[in-house]
């Protein structure tokens, strides 16, 4: 363990001696996922010894089913989801489908919605949805739903939300997948993935994780999603496995 821990040290100090930017300056999580990380990282000796001792362990997949104004949905993703994700996100993928309770019908050109909270909610359902498709990365769009969800006016404060983490990206861009057709192939697919799901949604917010949905999952992520990811990861837990989050259970049913 002493000589890891060593080997550890010396990564350490070689890549804050460094000039270069970007992963080195992440997690030393990160630093062995490929060769050309652990070179640039000054990391290889370490990376080897890590990966002959113990293989990397497979992320948590928690996916979530919402609605864009539904109380519960919010509550749990501005008090669950994203201080989880914050601070477990070295451990755990997020997959965020807004979509929730809504209703589909195809009039012949595209697809028409009507959402459980109204014409508003569909359009907050279709700015998330667009703001992960043009930003691609959790990362970057995680934060800006996080602040939409937690403001007091969601869909008018996306635009804001979007100019506070993104300036360079413009909301026009956004504006033109929500109204055009893109969008609208975007909605469908939610709800595809949204009736797809086994058992069949009740309520939302509606979680799975790593594709699987339970009460007793549900009823756990509710009360603590960073317990029941930290319990669920299978590789060595990070410090922060050895908090909690705080509760918060409410619904919206179908």
């Amino acid at each position: 363990m002493g000589y890891f821990l060593g080997l550890l040290l010396l990564a350490l100090v070689a890549a804050k001696g460094s000039e270069g930017k970007g992963v080195c300056d992440q997690s030393p999580l990160k630093w062995c996922r490929s060769q050309e990380t652990a070179s640039a990282c000054q990391a290889e000796q370490w990376c080897r010894a890590s990966n002959d001792t113990e293989p990397p362990a497979a992320m948590v997949d928690v996916s979530l089913y919402y609605e864009s104004l539904c109380p519960g949905c919010r509550g749990f993703l501005v008090f669950q989801l994203f201080p989880t994700w914050m601070l477990l996100s070295e451990i755990m993928n997020v997959t965020l489908v807004p979509y929730g309770n809504a209703k589909e019908q195809f009039d012949g050109k595209q697809w028409q919605f009507t959402c459980q909270h109204g014409e508003q909610e569909c359009l907050g359902n279709l700015i998330e949805t667009c703001l992960m498709n043009v930003l691609h990365k959790p990362s970057v769009y995680i934060p800006i739903i996080f602040c939409m969800e937690s403001s007091e006016d969601v869909v008018n404060n996306a635009e804001a939300c979007l100019k506070l983490y993104q300036p360079d990206v413009q909301w026009d861009t956004i504006m033109n997948c929500v109204k055009g057709d893109q969008g609208n192939k975007l909605m469908h697919a939610n709800a595809l993935m949204t009736d797809a799901l086994k058992p069949p949604h009740e309520y939302v917010p509606w979680v799975t994780i790593n594709g699987e949905h339970t009460e007793e999952l549900q009823q756990e992520a509710m009360n603590s999603l960073i317990t029941l990811v930290c319990k669920t990861y299978k590789g060595s837990k990070p410090a922060e496995c050895g908090g909690s989050a705080v509760h918060h259970k409410n619904y919206c049913l179908s």
